[in-house]
């Protein structure tokens, strides 16, 4: 405890920074800054529960002899479809090489040969520049290094099974956070000079998605209660390569397994990429490979394609390349000796929008920053490039670092206020309605979507809104779940808006991309509680 918590209420904490989320981009955030004050990490499961823990692929960065940053940002640009703003691009890109040599410095180690680091290759990359850890454990070797790298400092405080219900706001400047104990059913209430969320996407809005259970859109749902602006929701990504199997989430085949040269067949055993992407075939965008999936699919009345592993090599060297697929595939009994085909099917992966951010962190409110899955500084467009997420969190983490050490700390007048002020009442909504929300999202606001789904999704959504009640002592997951509709109601919305199909957002009564809608869509709440639209240009 620092010695200003004292004389603060038991559950009023305060600290320099305070990080929600605990993937690679809230481990590095939180890293930098407890260089320069206390830091308190919230995270609504354990520490190492996160995307970065599931991430298969790598990290997409140009550190072989054959690369460069240019190629990058030329790949990145050209996969985001004409919404990318190229100064974001351009810093992901440059700064990439540097942050990734820093996570190694602290004991990330990468599959290497000789003493040069492996690359492989990925869908709509022009070089290998996806470096892997393991094989294909990737996200799990990163997010060891960040999070030992932040519990081995003494400046940092972490709060596990705790979940961030809202901002606390003094005249329109956040000064920390309201959160709720899962354990204890305690409310918290965390006070700091500078707060940065980094609590991931949205994939458990879907009803197939590779994403852990606590992706649940509350980023982006308590950034707008609090009047933050939100950007490119319509923007969801979905990977095409899920396994085909029981279970929730389901189990990525990561995209490298395409780049070393497996080959999609549908049920027929037809090599079907030729016909939608002659030139990319199997390593075209994610975009266009899940919708091909998804007709194919349709085509066979199927529910699932088969991913060709045979030109991999034999079972030892797929084995070699990618233990962890091939264990999950043996644990499954999915693996067939003869034919090297498994059963893969598209799954909700990744949201390109969020909220509205620069490339230093910053939102459009004071003390406020995101970066992340959980924020848009239009570094990914309407179509993120295969493996830069990981580099988003490294880079823009790292950036975002900076802006907040330069901000200054909470006053003792804003301390007072803010351990002072009454608690706001929270929605709640019945867990049963997730299932229904899930099915809702991925029929109507998924892979293809049309204005009538799009409407006929929103009055369901507007009517799970309005069944909200409000509590005085409402159960976290009821809260999550009232989260969930109003994230998934600000998706729809913003889907609604978008009358063109631009990389993730595809509309089958706009099936083209138009000038007109090359600008981003910004959200907001208005002083009743609703959501108002505008628009901001791509920047060049």
């Amino acid at each position: 405890m620092r010695s200003s918590e004292a004389g603060l209420a038991r559950n009023v904490l305060r600290c320099r920074f305070v990080v929600v989320g605990s993937g690679i981009a809230g481990l590095w955030t939180a890293r930098r800054l407890s260089e320069y004050g206390d830091v308190t990490i919230i995270t609504k499961s354990q520490l190492c529960e996160s995307n970065t823990e599931y991430a298969q692929g790598g990290i997409a960065v140009a550190l072989l002899p054959a690369d460069s940053p240019e190629l990058h940002k030329q790949d990145t640009l050209a996969a985001g479809a004409g919404l990318c703003d190229v100064p974001a691009v351009e810093m992901l890109t440059r700064e990439g090489p540097d942050a990734v040599l820093d996570l190694i410095s602290i004991g990330a180690r990468f599959d290497s040969r000789d003493g040069n680091l492996l690359a492989g290759r990925e869908a709509a990359h022009q070089r290998s520049r996806v470096i892997h850890a393991r094989g294909d454990a990737t996200g799990a070797e990163v997010e060891r290094a960040a999070s030992e790298a932040v519990l081995n400092s003494p400046n940092v405080r972490v709060l596990e099974n705790t979940f961030v219900t809202d901002l606390i706001l003094i005249h329109g400047k956040c000064v920390g956070v309201e959160a709720i104990d899962f354990v204890s059913g305690e409310s918290i209430r965390v006070l700091a000079g500078s707060t940065m969320m980094a609590a991931g996407g949205a994939g458990n809005l879907y009803r197939v998605t590779t994403n852990p259970p606590v992706t649940i859109g509350d980023a982006m749902t308590v950034a707008w209660r609090a009047g933050a602006a939100l950007q490119d929701l319509e923007f969801v990504q979905f990977h095409p390569t899920a396994l085909a199997a029981p279970g929730y989430p389901k189990f990525l085949i990561s995209e490298a397994v395409r780049g070393e040269g497996a080959i999609l067949r549908n049920t027929s055993g037809e090599a079907f990429m030729q016909r939608y992407s002659p030139a990319q075939l199997d390593l075209a965008p994610r975009d266009e490979v899940s919708r091909a999936v998804l007709s194919e699919m349709q085509s066979d009345n199927s529910d699932h394609v088969w991913l060709d592993l045979s030109p991999i090599g034999d079972a030892s060297a797929v084995e070699a390349r990618f233990p962890g697929i091939m264990a999950e595939l043996r644990k499954r009994e999915l693996w067939n000796d003869e034919t090297f085909c498994i059963p893969v099917t598209p799954a909700a992966h990744y949201c390109m929008g969020g909220i509205r951010s620069d490339v230093n962190g910053q939102t459009s409110l004071p003390g406020f920053y995101a970066c992340g899955e959980a924020a848009s500084c239009g570094v990914h467009g309407a179509n993120r490039l295969a493996s830069n997420s990981l580099l988003d969190g490294l880079v823009f983490g790292g950036r975002s670092a900076r802006g907040m050490i330069g901000a200054p700390d909470l006053t003792d007048a804003e301390v007072t206020s803010a351990a002072t002020i009454a608690g706001r009442d929270l929605p709640a909504a019945d867990p049963d309605l997730r299932d229904q929300l899930r099915d809702l999202m991925w029929d109507h606001v998924g892979i293809l979507r049309d204005a009538e789904g799009l409407a006929a999704g929103a009055e369901e959504l507007a009517r799970m809104r309005a069944g909200f009640e409000h509590p005085s002592h409402a159960k976290p997951e009821e809260i999550q779940t009232a989260m969930m509709v109003q994230a998934a109601q600000l998706i729809a919305t913003a889907a609604q808006l978008r009358c063109e199909s631009r990389g993730g957002h595809f509309r089958t009564d706009y099936p083209e991309a138009s000038d007109e809608w090359r600008k981003h869509i910004i959200l907001h709440s208005t002083h009743d509680g609703e959501i108002a639209a505008t628009y901001a240009p791509v920047l060049e």
